[in-house]
């Protein structure tokens, strides 16, 4: 027995072994970042990645699958590759790596739009003498595309232009593939093992973001029987090239880099990139960033989501100053609902489901759960189905992406319908949710009247009526609450988000997907409505393509500076721009302002901005030589170099950190207007901020000339501890381009 037990023990104790060992050999993934290769080697680029592999490694047709993933040449000087712990660590160490950053998944940040930003058919309208896009190539790094849904069409489209260098690996589908439409389709690592054919959608996000950029003319396009009319992207006669990096909804950071560094050599004008990247990290560190920098240098404009994390300050994602970065915000349109109370009140809410036999004007009992403060029942997520069966049943919100599930909850134990009441920090966002039973989606303070009610009533009751599609509802634009808000924690000198564009119930293209498996079977549903700054991005990236068509010299920050200086402000009944609280928007929740296409086709004035610029601002940012170089792609020497200040980069906005001493800072403009132009300098502050604009007046002679001016910014008195915002206006008789001045809160400055 004794013997036994012995042995049973060795055995115990050589299985843990090799456990031990199996675990230390153990596998992940990596983005290696590599110094310029400088060697003058005639070795191609796989050959030079491969060398900085420790010889164990050099079987590429391992056990577990290649070692080398990806190998990056055009936005990054390095691979992607499977290693141990004991590997990695010896590849730190060796001369010519930069940093190892381990594998990262990156979350997605997800008709009437283009009428609502003024873009409408006509031949003396300016949307259709930009070609509507016509002859520019629009990247989208997404989930992917469905080639066949009518969005991409090629009607009315030249072949792609001359340049173009991509590929279509949709040569295997009979029915559909790429065509002048969809010029170039590829899908990368994980992306591509998930499907037969890889660039195919598997989550609907990809074809909804590709056909908000520059879907085709589609008439009667409709959701459930709403929202009626011709859904369009804003370039519509843009070229599409589908970089699909995420399955479903995981986007894996290696095949992010390998998108972006295929989009570099293929030849795209425009990125859409409606991606989260990582928050607040050191630019050096951000491989987004880092990418994106190669790719303006290529000349290519990046427009990417500022993320979904708001309205809690400080959470703004991509926001490097070589981006657009996006915020999203509402339009006027609401597909409504109309919950009506026993004592007579009646509020408004949302809902897609839309039924025709509902139960307008029939009571019925109406109860809150958490009515006792249990905050699981208060979201419905425990129900007691003799407390809810027959009723209407009233739900505060979850997450964005669990509306529709907590209907499902609600109508599983019996309920007949649902009000779903936004938290306090929701404020009056609401979504037309593709519901499972009759709902409505009502804000805080419509909920919070409800719950009065529910409590101070003995046998509470309440009916929800259907009135479809509305136009024209109020406040509108106003900012969504989750769109993310500055300031930038990378650069927080750096106004972001930049630019504010429809992202709230969005109608664009639809393809069956495991995202919303209520809906996989229903092939009448070649629409759907999407919310969030994935949305808004591509609106940005098509009316960024509209301005490359009819500009095509411009650089990308010309073309940002275009958008970010002729926004809007003021909403549709001209009064300031509201958040969700129906407070006046700060500059840290919309940037610059609303986007206007129409206006920013064509400026008057760009303030523009080169790698040089950039590169003496990243110095400035106290990065260190080796910190720069990991974002430029070569040696800097910083010393050798005038750095400046945050304030001092030629950017559309001024965020001015001002304590008791005044400051000036410098701005250089382009006159991309008529040659003999006048621009008079005006400045809306508060009362107690001074703003000296030297000098008041610029005066252009020919088109293309620069011009240079200061701004000198004081406090008139005691500062204010909140900060303080206005703006700059260049104004001339046919132009006003607006900057936003931004002074943070003292905290903030301290």
């Amino acid at each position: 027995m004794r013997t036994q037990r012995s042995h049973l023990g060795l055995l115990f104790l050589l299985s843990s072994a090799l456990l031990a060992v199996s675990f230390a050999q153990e596998r992940k993934n990596y983005v290696v970042h590599l110094e310029p290769r400088e060697d003058g080697s005639t070795d191609s680029v796989e050959e030079w990645h491969r060398s900085f592999l420790p010889e164990s490694t050099l079987d590429s047709a391992s056990d577990d699958g290649p070692r080398i993933i990806h190998s990056y040449s055009h936005v990054l000087n390095g691979f992607a590759a499977r290693l141990t712990d004991a590997e990695a660590e010896s590849l730190r160490n060796r001369e010519g790596c930069l940093r190892l950053y381990p594998e990262e998944f990156l979350p997605l940040a997800t008709t009437h739009s283009p009428g609502f930003l003024g873009l409408h058919l006509g031949k003396d309208g300016f949307w259709s003498r930009s070609g509507f896009g016509r002859g520019v190539v629009i990247g989208l790094l997404d989930t992917g595309i469905l080639p066949s849904h009518p969005s991409f069409g090629d009607a009315g489209l030249p072949p792609p232009p001359k340049k173009w260098k991509g590929t279509c690996e949709f040569r295997s589908i009979a029915a559909a593939g790429c065509n002048n439409k969809v010029i170039g389709a590829r899908a990368f690592g994980s992306a591509a093992i998930n499907n037969t054919a890889p660039p195919v959608d598997d989550a609907g996000h990809g074809t909804h973001t590709a056909s908000t950029a520059a879907g085709n003319f589609v008439q009667n396009a409709a959701v459930r029987g709403n929202a009626h009319g011709t859904a369009s992207g804003m370039a519509p006669h843009a070229h599409l090239a589908i970089y699909k990096v995420c399955a479903r909804s995981r986007c894996s950071i290696m095949d992010i880099i390998a998108g972006l560094d295929a989009a570099v050599k293929d030849g795209v004008d425009v990125l859409s990139f409606s991606i989260s990247a990582t928050d607040g990290a050191q630019f050096n560190y951000d491989l987004i960033a880092v990418a994106t920098f190669k790719a303006m240098e290529h000349g290519i404009f990046v427009s990417a989501a500022a993320g979904n994390d708001g309205p809690v300050a400080g959470t703004i994602r991509n926001g490097a100053p070589w981006m657009l970065t996006v915020a999203a915000g509402t339009m006027d349109r609401a597909i409504r609902t109309s919950v009506r109370l026993g004592n007579g009140q009646e509020l408004d809410g949302e809902s897609l489901f839309q039924p025709r036999n509902n139960t307008a004007g029939r009571q019925l009992p109406l109860v809150f759960p958490g009515r006792n403060g249990d905050p699981d029942a208060r979201d419905c997520s425990t129900l007691v189905e003799a407390e809810v069966r027959g009723k209407v049943v009233l739900c505060e919100s979850r997450s964005i992406s669990e509306h529709v599930e907590q209907g499902q909850m609600v109508s599983a134990y019996g309920g007949a319908g649902m009000i779903l009441m936004n938290k306090a920090a929701e404020g009056y966002t609401t979504f037309a949710d593709a519901h499972v039973l009759p709902a409505s989606h009502v804000s805080y303070a419509a909920g919070s009247k409800i719950a009065a009610y529910i409590r101070s009533t003995a046998k509470p009751t309440a009916s929800i009526s259907f009135r479809g599609t509305v136009m024209g509802s109020s406040p509108a634009p106003s900012v969504a609450f989750f769109s993310s808000r500055g300031p930038n924690k990378a650069s927080p000198g750096i106004l972001k988000p930049d630019i504010t564009g429809p992202g709230m119930n969005i109608l664009a293209a639809w393809a069956p997907s495991e995202m919303h498996p209520e809906f996989a079977d229903d092939v009448r549903l070649s629409f759907f409505m999407e919310s969030g700054t994935s949305m808004s991005t591509p609106h940005l990236s098509g009316i960024a393509a509209i301005i490359k068509s009819l500009h095509p010299s411009w650089s990308p920050a010309a073309i940002k500076s275009a958008i970010m200086t002729s926004s809007d402000v003021a909403d549709h009944a001209g009064v300031p721009i509201k958040d969700e609280q129906y407070r006046r928007a700060s500059s840290y929740a919309m940037g610059a302002g609303y986007v206007n296409p129409s206006r920013a086709v064509d400026p008057g004035l760009v303030y523009d901005l080169g790698p040089s610029e950039y590169i003496a601002y990243l110095c400035g940012l106290g990065l260190g030589d080796d910190g720069v170089k990991e974002i430029v792609g070569r040696r800097i020497a910083c010393g050798k170099l005038k750095a400046i200040t945050e304030a001092e980069l030629n950017y559309p906005s001024l965020v001015v950190k001002l304590l008791s001493q005044p400051i000036t800072v410098r701005r250089t403009v382009t006159n991309v207007g008529k040659a003999d132009s006048v621009y008079t300098a005006a400045v809306d502050m508060p009362r107690g901020v001074s703003v000296v604009v030297r000098p008041p007046m610029l005066r252009f002679s020919r088109a293309n000339e620069k011009q240079s001016f200061s701004v000198t910014v004081r406090w008139n008195g005691q500062p204010a501890v909140g900060g303080a915002e206005g703006n700059l206006k260049w104004v001339s008789k046919e132009h006003v381009v607006r900057s936003p001045i931004v002074i943070p809160p003292a905290k903030a400055v301290a």
